[in-house]
């Protein structure tokens, strides 16, 4: 019988590693982040820069800074 090593990533442990990179954060509401990941706490709350809103596929602003509740994050993609 032969084992498997099972090698488990935590996800602030991803997080760290996408620290100054571009990401995509999915947001409910049909909502997602495009920008820079500056910043994360223990509740997954983000701080992104150089944002791109987008609804329904399509950029609806651009911001130079902004902070995502944890709470409202369905997945974030380094």
């Amino acid at each position: 019988m032969a084992h498997t090593v099972s090698m488990a990533v935590k996800p602030l442990a991803v997080l760290g590693k996408a620290m100054n990179s571009q990401v995509l954060v999915e947001l409910k509401g049909k909502r997602a982040y495009r920008g820079v990941l500056d910043g994360y706490d223990p509740h997954m709350n983000l701080v992104l820069r150089n944002v791109e809103e987008v609804y329904e596929n399509a950029v609806t602003r651009k911001l130079e800074v902004t902070i995502v509740r944890g709470d409202n994050v369905i997945y974030i993609s380094p």
